[in-house]
């Protein structure tokens, strides 16, 4: 259980605990796990194909499927499933970076980075408070089984889990309507769903580490010194994580330039400089996500010795490998719930989902409007891409380990908690895609945008 480790440094004694955790002895031989695995990635590539055709995204398709699925042949721990987790984040962080292409987002970079990281703060904070008013003892007809209010804490952590949009989700129900969205729009949406990830990742890190680390003292004083730790601790992270992403990004282009001989090597070559980066930032005390992101976008926005092997062609060998990784996230979250856990948190689930949709979300885009280059038109579209995804999803299994730690936590609601606070974040990732995925076209059609010809001449599609 590296990832809260990594996020927040307090939290070492959760992860000693989970680490403990043994798998359970296999129930079947290999062969036949070999055989359900093969048929289970298939039925994902059905889906996938089939999914964009009724309107839906194909990622809401995988994680249904796996929640159709009986996992107890599968024997995957909690342990197990955060650890996949951790090094599907990384992987797909450093592509998000190798698709960050700064020339095709020029005039318009400044309010990118703005939007990415206000917009996740902002958003996480008032979806953190939607959930604690829906779960509050005012609303007593919204609770959770045997919970009968969400502490804050809680609620603030389950809000920060789901501070990050997906690119993937927001890019492929774009697609269908591509002749109707401006170009540099398209640029910005995949610019804010690449930088947002390690912003959420880390405001996901900072929160932990204040709700998590004040529970072990009391006292307005503990909690003041808590919070300015952990805020020097985020800025540090960010640092370190960045002077590595920098130095390693220029040894990355020494290893493609002089090592790499043909494109069949890129591949190993690439992942092994994503593992190296998270590694080495990890153990220097800085954000192995916001390093392995920016040696991504070192690596895209550089000039390579030969015409053959350059970032176009790392993108290319990776593609299959995100897509793969990026199904496989789903469908894991999706197999490890079980169906009933989710009847207790439905209605706070759902209501969360519109919470964030038509509260959170379009304030966070909206409030910035005054540093935006685009019309209000474009901006209500960009509030409305707002699909959540595999980071969301990644994180619902460390939040589990967070939960019992949290300032002030009742003892007694402490396993049902965590369960629901998983279930929520399920509920709203599901909500939110379909809603959101079926819906997106109609409204851009509806609000009418132009593409601009001038950009898809600038612009680098």
């Amino acid at each position: 259980m590296l990832l809260v480790q990594t996020l927040a440094p307090p939290l070492t004694p959760i992860l000693a605990a989970a680490s403990t955790e043994q798998a359970n002895a296999l129930d079947f031989p290999i062969q036949t796990h070999l055989l359900f695995i093969g048929v289970l990635f298939l039925g994902t590539l059905t889906i996938s194909r089939f999914s964009p055709k009724i309107g839906i995204p194909a990622i809401l398709g995988v994680l249904l499927l796996g929640l159709s699925i009986n996992v107890s042949s599968l024997n995957i721990t909690q342990a197990q499933a955060a650890n996949f987790q951790l090094l599907g984040l990384a992987l797909l962080l450093f592509y998000a970076g190798l698709k960050t292409d700064l020339a095709a987002i020029r005039g318009f970079l400044e309010y990118g980075i703005i939007l990415a990281i206000g917009g996740v703060v902002v958003s996480s904070l008032l979806l953190g408070g939607v959930i604690w008013f829906l779960a509050s003892p005012g609303a007593s007809s919204l609770t959770l089984g045997g919970v009968e209010a969400i502490p804050i804490g809680a609620a603030m952590l389950i809000a920060a889990c789901l501070g990050s949009t997906d690119a993937g989700a927001t890019l492929s129900v774009l697609r269908s309507v591509r002749r109707q969205v401006p170009l540099r729009l398209q640029h910005l949406l995949e610019f804010e769903s690449s930088v947002n990830d390690p912003s959420a990742l880390l405001f996901y890190g900072l929160v932990v580490g204040i709700c998590v680390s004040a529970g072990a003292t009391a006292g307005p004083s503990s909690l003041e010194s808590t919070v300015l730790t952990q805020i020097r601790l985020f800025l540090q992270q960010i640092g370190a994580g960045l002077v590595v992403g920098f130095v390693f990004g220029y040894l990355a282009r020494f290893v493609v330039n002089w090592l790499v001989e043909e494109r069949s090597q890129l591949l190993v070559v690439a992942m092994s400089v994503a593992f190296v980066v998270y590694g080495a930032a990890t153990l220097l005390g800085g954000s192995g996500f916001i390093a392995i992101y920016v040696t991504g976008l070192f690596l895209t926005n550089t000039i390579y010795r030969s015409p053959e092997i350059n970032h176009i062609t790392i993108q290319e060998v990776l593609l299959p490998f995100n897509t793969m990784t990026e199904i496989t996230i789903f469908l894991v979250f999706g197999l490890l719930v079980y169906p009933p856990d989710l009847i207790d948190a439905l209605p706070i689930g759902v209501l969360a989902s519109l919470g964030l949709m038509l509260v959170a979300r379009p304030i966070s885009v909206l409030m910035f409007q005054p540093f935006s280059p685009f019309s209000f038109k474009e901006s209500l579209l960009v509030s409305w891409c707002g699909l959540r995804g595999a980071v969301p999803l990644a994180l619902a299994h460390d939040l589990s380990l967070a939960i019992p730690r949290i300032r002030g936590i009742n003892p007694a609601i402490v396993d049902e908690l965590s369960q629901n606070a998983e279930s929520i974040i399920f509920i709203v990732v599901v909500v939110n895609l379909f809603v959101q995925g079926i819906s997106l076209p109609h409204l851009a059609r509806a609000l009418g945008l132009v593409p601009n010809p001038a950009a898809k001449t600038s612009m680098i599609p």
